[in-house]
């Protein structure tokens, strides 16, 4: 799985004319990051600053006591469901083997002390794990785990119905945390995880009704993975994959090498709000081979600046994006509290870039392009279908294809001072583009429909934003670099209602 670039050299022109601050968001180009939400009064600064546990055991309450190796899986392991355990302060050990884990039982709740750290001294892969429903960990630490790739230290098994909340899971191998079903991960600090802090991945049944609130999600994929597997897709603050139904607010995400969000191959119904979106080093968001999302009232500054830097040092002129939808859009016929992808009143300040829609002609079910390999649309279930002589006629003619359609941009504020983001290359721009259908020899999508359809035919939409800065645009194909009054034109009719002023600042 995992998305693929593609690339070319795209010279551009420069953007003109004057200013609406219509969010009100202002702030001091080149200031250290602060975490700041579109309209939010507070940020998830729970890392520096996490809650305190319950200093006493609730009646009732199993104590588990640091001192002895191996307390609370023993206890959880004798104790009937629905039983709350009170971890005492100090540091939890499990037994030495790797597969020591705690396995709750459903409606097992587990409450740490203050200072209470389960600590899995690099010995353990996992910390909790098993199906059981409906478990909470509460004001607990997690961390020193050593679960391998793609797999998670705490609901192992992806159980539904666990709460994390006021937890702190950091410095583990793999993904700090899984996710299953009506799962709610709220004020926690998921930091420093090898991989992901979390891996929102479910492979035995749906995955929907996900909430992940107020946390702070920092310096995720320490381990560096796509250096480790080029080309892997496997990084970032969280990853979501064929998730149905997430709400994502409120959270303080920054610092994370790649991504930072990152929701991979039949995801839908997102909606994205209020969160902060910093200096990681990819793109904060990208939102692939998926449906139907709601992306509102974010602040995004500082974002892809390592990424998109390396790959312009190499001479790669691809719009690597800060905000990047690739292959997806809106789908009435999926379920969901929209029927497009919607973006707007978000703040972009100071990324590399801000807004790619892209749509790889060669990218299809049952093609070899296909990075999500096995996987078709959410129309045609069986990927089989796709092929000919079917796939060149409806409705698998245009079911086959996951499409980037539907996407209404509006009533953004996008600022650029190049001065800040420190690059003398092209990194303001805004693309809406495909390739030329070349592969797999037998495609229905050959030469430039699929660029024609992303462009004119899938009502992809700009307009009534504010651009400060040095703003530049990419439409139909990489040949095509347009000035702002191209853009605004016809045959392309984008941002109208938008405003502009040249230089950050003037």
């Amino acid at each position: 799985m995992g998305m693929k670039w593609r690339h070319w050299a795209l010279p551009v022109a420069p953007l003109a004319l004057a200013l609406l601050a219509a969010t009100g968001c202002e702030s001091t180009p080149g200031a250290p990051a602060e975490p700041t939400l579109g309209t939010s009064t507070s940020v998830a600064r729970v890392c520096a600053k996490p809650a305190n546990g319950p200093a006493k055991a609730s009646a009732g309450a199993v104590t588990v006591d640091p001192a002895v190796v191996g307390d609370l899986a023993a206890k959880t392991k004798s104790s009937p469901p629905n039983t709350t355990f009170w971890l005492r302060p100090g540091t939890h050990k499990l037994e030495s083997d790797r597969y020591a884990q705690v396995i709750p039982k459903e409606g097992n709740s587990y409450l740490g002390a203050p200072g209470a750290v389960l600590d899995g001294r690099k010995k353990n892969q996992y910390a909790f794990g098993g199906t059981a429903r409906d478990v909470t960990i509460q004001y607990l630490t997690v961390q020193g785990f050593v679960a391998p790739p793609d797999e998670g230290v705490v609901n192992h098994d992806s159980a539904d119905g666990w709460v994390i909340e006021h937890a702190t899971i950091q410095y583990n191998s793999g993904a700090g945390l899984m996710a299953g079903a009506r799962q709610r991960v709220s004020a926690s600090c998921l930091r420093g995880n090898g991989q992901y802090g979390m891996n929102a991945y479910k492979g035995t049944g749906p995955l929907s009704g996900l909430v992940v609130e107020g946390n702070e999600i920092v310096a995720n994929n320490s381990d560096d993975w796509e250096r480790r597997r080029p080309g892997c897709g496997c990084t970032g603050g969280i990853k979501f994959w064929a998730v149905n139904g997430a709400d994502i607010r409120g959270n303080w995400v920054h610092d994370n090498r790649g991504p930072g969000l990152w929701a991979d191959t039949n995801n839908n119904d997102f909606r994205i709000e209020n969160n902060a979106l910093e200096a990681n080093d990819g793109a904060a968001l990208i939102y692939e081979t998926s449906y139907n999302a709601v992306i509102r009232n974010n602040t995004i500054r500082r974002n892809n600046w390592v990424e998109g830097r390396k790959y312009a040092d190499r001479g790669d002129n691809f719009p690597f994006a800060t905000v990047y939808l690739s292959e997806s859009g809106g789908e009435p016929r999926i379920r969901a509290r929209t029927d497009k992808i919607e973006i707007y009143q978000n703040v972009l300040e100071n990324n590399w870039s801000g807004i790619t829609l892209w749509e790889n002609a060669d990218r299809f079910c049952n093609s070899p392009a296909n990075t999500s390999s096995g996987d078709c649309t959410l129309l045609v279930r069986d990927t089989d279908r796709c092929a000919q002589p079917a796939i060149a006629t409806a409705p698998l003619y245009a079911d086959c294809r996951w499409k980037t359609q539907r996407v209404d941009i509006h009533h953004n504020r996008f600022v650029l001072d190049t001065s800040v983001v420190g690059c003398t290359v092209k990194c303001g721009r805004m693309a809406l583009l495909a390739n030329y259908g070349t592969y797999p020899e037998w495609t229905p999508y050959p030469g430039e429909r699929v660029a024609e359809a992303i462009t004119h035919k899938q009502q992809n939409r700009w307009h009534d934003n504010v651009y400060v800065g040095p703003w530049t645009f990419v439409a139909h194909d990489p040949s095509r670099m347009l000035d702002l009054g191209q853009w605004q034109r016809t045959p392309y009719q984008q941002d109208a209602g938008s405003t502009f002023q040249p230089q950050a600042g003037g």
